[in-house]
This record gives C-alpha cells, structure tokens and sequence, in this order.
C-alpha cells in the first residue's frame, strides 16, 4: 500500500486506489488481514501499574520500612527479655502496617474505580460499508480501507477521506478546541491536513447532513491517536501533598530515631541494664512515629473526594483534592466551561429597531414578555417576517425531550428556531408553505437560501451582514417595503460592526419574492432582497460562573482563560464573567506566543489579566510550562484530545465530564457538570483538606509528649515505666483515631477564600505548630499522666527506689492511670484542634457531628481497655475507680483555657498562623 500522508491532496479516486479500496467496501478476508495488520482501532493507554505492584509499594514505603525495622527489634527484645510485652508490640506494628498498606491502597483503588465507571458506557458503533452492503459494527474494529457511512449525530470513528457527501457539517472541537460547524466537501485540498475540508477526523461529530468517507487510519495512528501518545510520554511529578506529607515523616522519622539512640546511650551512661535501655530506645520510636498518620490522610483525602463528586467533580487521584487548594493560577477554556456551549440569540435589529431578546419567553398567563416586560400583540406583528425566515431559512431541527427542546443540526440555526419558536406560534404560522428548493451556503457567497411555495414562490436568505446588505434594495419597516439608499446601507453597516464589537456573532436576514418561471440559482436567486434586519448571537456565560470568578480572586487565584476563538469574542466573554475588569488588560493571540522566547512569555504571564485567542494545543503546553517554571500551581482545564498534553503537563488536569476518553485518561479530576463554579467549589474543598490535615497533626502531635515523657523519667530517675509500648499504640492507633479522622471531615473555615494559596514552600510541619503542641499543650498532658501514675502509685504504698515487676497489679492500675489521663486530655484537645485559629465558639460546638462520634469512641475505648478480659492482658492494664478520672478533669480544662488564650493572643501580638 502507498503513502497516504497526503491522502487530502488527491482525488476521490486516487484515494480509493491509494487505500486499495472500492466505493463497495472491502471483502471479509481483506478485513481480516488489515485488521490483523494494524490492529483494533482504539487509543492504547499507557500501560498500568498492576494492583499487586501498588499493594506492595505500600509495604515498602519509608514510613513502613521504619515499622519493619521496630517490629524486628520488638521481637528481639522478647527474645532478649522474654515476658515483658514486646511480643505483643511486634505484633501490633505489624498489624500497623498491614492495616496502612490495605487502607491506603483500598481508598486510592476505590477512586481509580469510581473514574473508570465513568468510561463505562456502551462501546460506539459505526455504520460500514463491506461487500456492498451496510453493517453496524463496534467502532473498534474499523480498518484502514473501510467505507464509512457518516449521518447526523455520529461520532466519526477514524480519521477519513470523503467520497460523498451531502450538505454535510462537522464539529471539530475536540481536535481543534473551535466550536464552530465547519462544512465539508470531497474536492482535493492543498495545505496542512488540519485544515483539510474533505478529511474528518476521529472523534469529531457530525452536526448536520450525511457522507461516506474512506479509512486511512487508525488507532494511535489518528490525529487523536498521535496527541494521546504525546500525552502518556509526559512525566507526572508528586503533588504537592505527596511532598509535604514525605517530608513530614522523614522529618519525624529521624528525630524519632535520633532520640531513641540519644536516650539509649543515655541510659547506657547512666548504669541501666542493655535490656532496659533498649525496650527505652524502641518506646522512644514508637511515641514519635504518627502510626496512625497515613491512615488519617488518606480517609480524609477520600471523604473530601466524596464531597466533591456530590458538587459534580469526580477525583481520580486522591491526592489531587488537596493540590486543587493549592492552586495558583486556573488556565480555563471558554466555551462549554466558562459558556452554556448553546448558542443563543441576544440582539436583534429589525423595524428599525434593537432589541435585546436573551430574556424572551412566555409569562405564566400566556403572554410574550422580554427581560420580564409584556410585550403588546401591535409590537410582534412587524418582527413575524423576521421570525418566519429565520425559521424558514433553517436546516436544524427542534425536538421536545421532558419539557426540553434540544437542538439537531447546526448550534447556530438551533437558537435562531428556538427564538422563533418562543415568540410565535410556528407550528401554526409557517405550517402553510411546503420547502421546494434549497440553494446551500457556501464560503465565497456567504449566505444560504430556501425557497418555499404557499399561495406564492418566496425566497428566504440568511448570511453575513456585508452580503446580504449589498445585495438589498429593500428594508421592511412597519410591514412596508421601502428603497434602501447608500446611506442606509452605511448605517445597517455600523450596526452590524457594533454587534460584533460586542462579540455576537452576527447574521442578516432577507427575503425576496420569486417568480414562477425563474431559475432557481444563485445569480437569479439572490438579488433585489428585501432587508429584514440582523440577529445577534453568543454563547452566554454559565448562571454562578461570575460569582465563582469573583471567588477565585478574593482567593488569590489568578484565572488566565485559552481559547481557540477570536479576540473580541474572548475579550466579551471575560468581561461579561469577570475575568478581566481593566480598560487595557492583555489579550494575546497563540501565533504571538509560537514566536515568544520563554522569557518572554513568562513576562506576559505575569500581567494580572490575561487572555489568549486562536491558541493552539501546542501553545496551551507552552502557558502551563511557562507557568510551573514561575513556580505556580497550575490548574488547568480541557476536554479534547488537543487539551490532554496540557492537562498531563499541569500540577491538577480538569476534563470536562462531556470530553473525550483521552481527555478524560489525562485529567486528574472530572467535572460532570463542566461548570467552573463546580472547580471553585471543589478549590474551596481542597483548601479545606490541607487545613484539616494541619488540625489533625497538630492533635496527634499533642499526644507525643506525654507518650515520650514518661521514658525519659523511666531512664532518668530510675522508677518504673509509666506507660507501656502497647499502651501508646492502643493511643495512636486506637482513641486518636477516630478524633483524627473526625477532624479531617470538619467543614471549610468562613474565610477560607479569602486567604491568598499557599505556598509552596509552606510546610505542614511549622515551628508556631511544633511550638504550640511540644511545648504547650503537650507538657500538661504529659504531667496529668504522671500525676495520674504517681497518685496511685503513692496510694498502692509504693516508695522511692522499689522496683515494680511489670505484671505486678499495682504498676498494672499505675500505667492504666497515665493512658487514661492523656485520653481524657485529647478529648478536650480535639475540641481546641477544631481549629487553630479561631475559638471554639466562633466555630460552633455543634457543626461537626463527627467529632464528637470521635470523643464517644474515646469514652468506649477507656471502658473497653479496662474492663475487657481480652484487652486488658493485651494492653497490660486494669479496672480503674471512676472517682479517681475526677483528678485528671483539672489538667483538661487547663488545656481548653490555655488554648483558647493562644487564639486570642495570636492576632494581637501579630503572630503568624499556625
């Protein structure tokens, strides 16, 4: 078979012999061997990570390694000093790490999962042609060579060469990111194939007419097939999260290691036996390490990815809900995202008058009103011819689905049947003339015409304003015909050119009785018209997206939109939602940014506002490189497969959830809706997220202290241990977490988007947060538990020197004493780790219902670790005498004060936040 890169270049004919086709289709055997030859028609995904290899990583991160070595050295303990527990500790740190690997990696399958479900819809078909005969097949199994039979609506399933066609038109815009019907024909093209109006390419669809193309490729080998590739060659870096929570551990980890050798070699100065030392040293770990960290995150990341996909944005990466928080700067399309992607008429011009009909529709008593205005019967009589052509003129179609009309055909002729249709009643007022002939649209005559035959013959004509007007002799004013001189011709001009100022997309319409006898062409057609008037038309703005927009600046977020329409319709758009607010902001085209050093764009890109028109795909990659170079967190949106590079590029990808699979492949997030107030929500959540995640180390840190205190009293001054390995396991794994994980489901604080993004290099671990939970609420949790210890110990008569073995009942109440002192603690901790900033009562008591499931879990917890036969052997502890909690409730409302007094004081003594 012979090159076929040029395939647009040549004739009908020379492309059927260059594919070794015939108009008939290809044979059975033929298929087969082509089939055979290039393979399914589809777009090979980037091999995935098989589940197996995900699982493992989870036992072989740092943090699990860091487990593995103190559960090995627990069990050597036991070897060592049979008896004292550390069996148990083994066993439980290894529980630690099955349950973090097996959670972790459940909750970020569960979110692959709820992604692929979406791609999970019936495989499309296409027509074909084999054997001279048609047949509906899955569009995967198309070949290279095959006929393919194109009608309204289809997705086009391989890039192909048209061999017929009949008035047909297509939507190129999840190639091309232009959301304009472009018509087609079969003549030969010279130029770039993207251009190409004999091709149509895989994926696009077919918005009006019919045709047969011939296959020339395939699979990866489309258009589409080419920029997937470019897609999945592209590197994902971490996200910012998976950074932060990194360096958090490695962080901990090594203080925790480096105080388990210090106090090891302390105790080993100190005389204490090697036994001794080393159960102190492994204690020391265990008490820094957060066991129950990873755990925590990872539910709170997935409850917020569950959050979001109620607010219509579905996560596929779990870590992507906290990036959205931190983004920087949103690149977003305009239209379908920031626009309806439904054409609608704003203006019309007719009677010598303009009128603004975006509100029109009909009031609840049946009469017509405009922007809430009855509008009187004597003021519709003299638009009606207006409206009989528009519907006329027309070749799309209007169908009634649950009380909606959708439209059929080309977007544009949809809006101006959908005006027609809410002022007039078209099924009784153009239901008296039959369409005999059309006379179609083409690029040199820029208009269309329909001829219809009722009582008399009468042309109907719709196009650009400068053909129309040129060819008119005739305005209709007031239902009369009237001479169109030079002047007037001037002003319909002007009023044309001030529609399109204001980006309508502007057309004219005329009519023009025709004679029995005469031909039906263009030259004999389209001449001596009757004007009767101009139509205006937009794709409006999104009902909240200029609300959303405000949002994102109040935060801090820098919108920058890219599309592939022209400058003043881009311009309008940003204006109308927000975008831009200046006299003189900066509106770019995409040939502009193709001859831009990087240096150079990003100067541009750091212009408060700005637009890009007639971007390319290349040029959307180009921003977002530019961009991430500037160290912003680049968001970026997109739904066709030219967007996919740009959206694998970004710190977070947003497909739409009406894009393509590639599109979709690529993304981080989906939005459902394609809305961007759904990207302003799911940003507010994600900042949320990080906050939440900051609250609840800040609580798990808090319990550090009273778990590492009591080791080093053990080492320094020679008494028994006040708290056991196990017991500070049964903390961190056991009342901490539910707490935890309550707080990470607290809702986003009132001025969270009023808060410029974080940084980059803000750190979850800050010296304000060590600061207030090492040394200040930490120290009095610590010395409740060893008030709590030492009461009983004093009340069992134990005295200064005696060693307690560690299965001796009174060191059993002793260590229950401590581990229930610094639980009663943490309950009112959690209350003040609601938030670290504001009081308890500016946030409410009662907002977060979960919180307090947290604390009730605590309350069990306490009964069940001194009550239940199976535990208390366990965790080596005993029945306490619930007069003896009353001694700790002292240390927890000194907490609660405390706590409170900080958030008072921080902001006047400027304070920086936690």
């Amino acid at each position: 078979m012979e090159s076929i890169k040029d395939i647009h270049e040549l004739s009908v004919e020379e492309a059927i012999r260059n594919l070794q086709s015939s108009k008939e289709g290809l044979s059975k055997e033929e298929i087969e061997r082509r089939f055979s030859s290039f393979g399914p028609n589809e777009i090979q995904e980037k091999r995935a990570t098989p589940l197996y290899f995900k699982l493992l990583k989870q036992f072989l991160n740092f943090f699990a390694i860091l487990l593995w070595v103190a559960s090995g050295l627990s069990f050597l303990g036991e070897y060592l000093a049979p008896g004292e527990g550390n069996i148990n500790l083994g066993i439980a740190l290894i529980a630690v790490i099955f349950i973090n690997a097996f959670f972790t990696f459940y909750q970020e399958y569960k979110a692959e999962r709820a992604a692929e479900a979406l791609k999970m819809l019936l495989a499309p078909l296409a027509v074909v042609l084999r054997d001279n005969k048609e047949q509906e097949i899955p569009s995967n199994q198309v070949v290279v060579g095959d006929i393919i039979i194109l009608s309204e609506g289809d997705k086009v399933p391989a890039d192909a060469r048209l061999i017929e066609q009949h008035e047909l038109k297509v939507n190129n815009s999840p190639l091309t990111g232009e959301s304009i019907s472009l018509k087609r024909d079969i003549g030969p093209f010279k130029g770039n194939i993207l251009e190409s109006h004999n091709i149509v390419f895989s994926g696009t669809t077919v918005v009006s007419g019919s045709g047969k193309a011939i296959v020339f490729a395939v699979g990866m080998g489309t258009e589409f097939g080419k920029i997937a590739g470019l897609t999945q060659e592209i590197k994902e870096d971490p996200t910012p999260l998976q950074k932060e929570i990194s360096y958090f551990i490695k962080y901990i980890s090594i203080i925790a290691i480096f105080l388990g050798i210090t106090f090891f070699l302390i105790g080993w100065y100190l005389g204490n036996t090697f036994t001794a030392n080393f159960i102190f040293g492994i204690g020391i770990i265990v008490a820094n390490v957060p066991e129950g960290l990873l755990p925590a995150v990872t539910l709170t990341l997935s409850i917020a990815a569950q959050k979001m996909a109620k607010k219509n944005a579905l996560i596929k990466n779990l870590n992507s809900v906290e990036t959205l928080g931190s983004t920087t700067v949103i690149c977003t399309d305009k239209t379908g995202t920031l626009t309806q992607n439904e054409m609608t008429v704003k203006k019309i011009f007719v009677n010598d008058k303009e009128i603004d009909v975006s509100g029109v529709g009909y009031a609840p008593e049946g009469k017509l009103h405009i922007d809430g205005n009855d509008i009187a019967e004597k003021e519709i009589e003299p638009i009606i011819p207006f409206l009989r052509t528009s519907f006329f003129c027309n070749d799309s179609k209007l169908i009634l689905e649950e009380g909606k009309y959708s439209i059929i055909g080309d977007p544009t002729e949809g809006a101006l049947l959908v005006l027609a249709k809410k002022i007039i009643d078209t099924d009784k007022t153009c239901n008296l003339e039959e369409r005999i002939f059309e006379i179609p649209f083409t690029s040199d005559r820029k208009m269309m015409s329909t001829i219809y035959k009722g009582g008399k013959v009468t042309a109907y004509v719709k196009g650009s304003p400068e053909s129309i007007i040129s060819l008119s002799n005739k305005i209709l004013i007031n239902g009369k015909e009237i001479e169109l001189t030079s002047k007037d011709k001037d002003e319909l001009h002007e009023k044309a050119e001030s529609f399109e100022k204001k980006a309508l997309r502007t057309l004219a319409l005329a009519y023009r009785p025709v004679a029995e006898k005469e031909k039906y062409v263009p030259e004999e057609v389209e001449k001596d018209l009757v004007f009767l008037g101009l139509v205006g038309l937009i794709d409006p703005p999104r009902l909240g997206v200029k609300e959303a927009v405000k949002k994102c600046k109040g935060a801090g977020i820098k919108i920058v939109m890219i599309t592939g329409d022209n400058k003043l319709t881009a311009e309008a758009i940003g204006r109308e939602v927000g975008i831009i607010e200046s006299d003189a902001p900066s509106v770019i085209e995409g040939s502009e940014v193709t001859k831009m050093r990087i240096e150079e764009l990003k100067a541009l890109l750091s212009n408060p506002e700005i637009i890009f028109a007639r971007a390319s795909p290349k040029n959307k990659l180009e921003i977002v490189m530019a961009l991430k170079q500037m160290g912003e967190v680049v968001a970026v949106t997109g739904d066709g497969v030219n967007d996919a590079p740009a959206l694998k590029e970004a710190d977070i990808g947003i497909s739409m959830g009406s894009g393509t699979d590639v599109a979709k492949e690529a993304a981080d997030v989906i939005l459902i809706d394609d809305n961007f107030k759904s990207i302003v929500e799911a940003v507010l959540e994600g900042r949320a997220v990080y906050d939440n995640i900051r609250k609840f180390i800040s609580y798990i840190l808090v319990s550090n202290v009273p778990e590492i205190v009591p080791f080093i009293v053990y080492v320094l001054f020679r008494v028994p241990l006040p708290l056991t390995v196990v017991q500070i396991l049964a903390i961190d794994l056991g009342t901490d977490m539910l707490p935890a994980i309550a707080l990470g489901t607290e809702p986003a604080e009132i001025d969270v988007m009023e808060r410029p993004p974080r940084s980059r290099k803000d750190r979850l671990l800050t010296i304000p947060l060590i600061l207030k939970s090492y040394g200040l609420i930490g120290p009095i949790e610590a010395a409740a538990g060893l008030y709590g210890f030492w009461w009983v110990l004093k009340k069992g008569g134990w005295t200064w020197g005696t060693q307690l073995a560690f299965t001796d009942p009174l060191y059993v109440k002793a260590t229950t004493m401590c581990l229930i002192a610094i639980i009663v603690c943490q309950i009112v901790n959690v209350m003040g780790c609601r938030s670290l900033r504001n009081s308890v009562f500016k946030i409410g008591l009662s907002k977060n219902k979960y919180v307090f499931l947290g604390i009730a879990s605590e309350i069990i917890l306490i009964f069940a670790f001194t009550n239940l036969p199976i535990l208390k052997t366990f965790l080596g502890t005993a029945s306490i005498e619930p007069e003896l909690i009353l001694l700790i409730i002292p240390f927890a409302l000194l907490i609660f004060v405390v706590d409170e007094l900080r958030k008072y004081l921080m902001p006047k003594l400027n304070i920086k936040d936690l």
